[in-house]
């Protein structure tokens, strides 16, 4: 029998050793505050639904009616068959959310990066990326081809000194940055970016896929949360967490997009998003134009969660947004504590080597405006029983 593949088992093996093989787990309901979890009827604290949305019933009935009038699928991609009218009632309407000259969605907000990044600079160019950056930024960096010069986390001192150093030596440059730190939860001091690069005439562009339906007036993201409108050229975005529904998009200057519809190879080679997600996401900002009750609610929930869980002696790092890492360091550990909340009725999951730095494994909360003060305080009451079982706090 061939051998060829034997690395793969012992790769494998080697992952589970270390606390580092990922099980996955699988859901039998609707995301909200619970989910039913490998057959288990669990408190939530896994999900990107920052807002709730992706159970709401505004956004269900609009999916439904779509996919009567649509169908379910596009049969084609953008530029060929598939662009139907509330794609670009969709984009428009981003566009006008945002506060920016225009918008263009894909199939996701990873698409949105490999779309983008390759498509403003070259082997001839280079990019200054925060090294903490989401892994679509990498490869969509990588695919690019340009130089890649990391700059040293949120240190836009750092970001200046990178491009006095290397800017000259290349055709243009691009700074990219997310907006809110996935894993972290803290935010990009993207006016400060921002003075960098106005000063060297850079590029500007700021992943913010955490922070749209969070940051901002009424959720309207990191730009409105730094008064930058008009000053950050390309916004990467997403609709498959607070939006509630699936897709990505780039907002932000007009001949950028125009220029993403020609050479954003997802936009040209992969099939358009299907009607049913579009017109959801069209009523998800309808909702979030409505009232900020839903981005209120998250706010009220993270300060109170994040607050109770420092009383209990938690290190939940330095985070600044309704995302709460829980630090733990040790991955063994990490899997451990997950699997006894688990057993205990929440669901929050470890995360490890490589999705965070080796040695910085924690439990990641994400908090949600779906929650009550009930299912707050279950949690908290959860996580402390496994930490003093665990040792984590005393």
């Amino acid at each position: 029998m061939s051998s060829k593949l034997d690395w793969i088992r012992t790769e494998i093996d080697e992952l589970k050793q270390s606390g580092l093989y990922n099980h996955i787990r699988t859901m039998s309901s609707a995301q909200g505050a619970w989910l039913v979890v490998d057959g288990k009827r669990e408190l939530n604290f896994c999900s990107n639904n920052y807002l709730g949305l992706a159970n709401h019933p505004q956004l269900i009935k609009a999916a439904k009616e779509a996919a009567d009038q649509y169908g379910v699928g596009p049969a084609a991609v953008r530029t060929i068959a598939g662009t139907i009218d509330l794609h670009k009632e969709l984009e428009q309407r981003l566009a006008q959310f945002k506060g920016v000259e225009a918008a263009i969605t894909f199939q996701s907000g990873f698409c949105a990066n490999l779309a983008t990044i390759p498509a403003l600079v070259g082997k001839e160019d280079v990019i200054f990326s925060d090294e903490l950056n989401h892994a679509s930024i990498i490869d969509g960096a990588r695919l690019s081809r340009a130089k890649i010069i990391r700059f040293q986390h949120a240190n836009a001192q750092d970001l200046e000194k990178q491009v006095k150093q290397h800017l000259g030596d290349y055709r243009r440059g691009l700074i990219i940055t997310d907006g809110v730190f996935s894993m972290d939860g803290d935010i990009a001091p993207l006016d400060e970016i921002h003075k960098v690069a106005q000063k060297y005439d850079v590029m500007l562009m700021v992943d913010d896929a955490h922070g749209e339906g969070v940051l901002g007036r009424g959720g309207r993201g990191i730009v409105d949360h730094f008064n930058l409108h008009g000053k950050v050229d390309v916004e990467v975005g997403t609709m498959s967490k607070a939006f509630g529904v699936v897709g990505g998009c780039v907002a932000g200057n007009a001949e950028i997009v125009e220029w993403l519809h020609q050479r954003g190879r997802p936009f040209l080679f992969s099939s358009a998003v299907p009607a049913s997600d579009v017109a959801a996401c069209i009523a998800a900002i309808d909702l979030l134009e409505e009232s900020t009750e839903l981005v209120d609610k998250l706010w009220s929930n993270a300060d109170y969660f994040k607050a109770e869980m420092k009383k209990l002696g938690f290190n939940t790092g330095v985070s600044t947004t309704p995302i709460t890492p829980v630090m733990l360091g040790d991955a063994k550990l990490a899997r451990n504590f997950s699997k006894a909340l688990y057993d205990d009725g929440v669901f929050a999951m470890a995360l490890g080597y490589p999705t965070v730095p080796e040695g910085k494994a924690r439990i990641r909360v994400m908090i949600s405006a779906a929650h009550e003060q009930d299912d707050l305080d279950k949690g908290l009451e959860a996580f402390a029983k496994v930490g003093k079982q665990l040792g984590v706090i005393a």
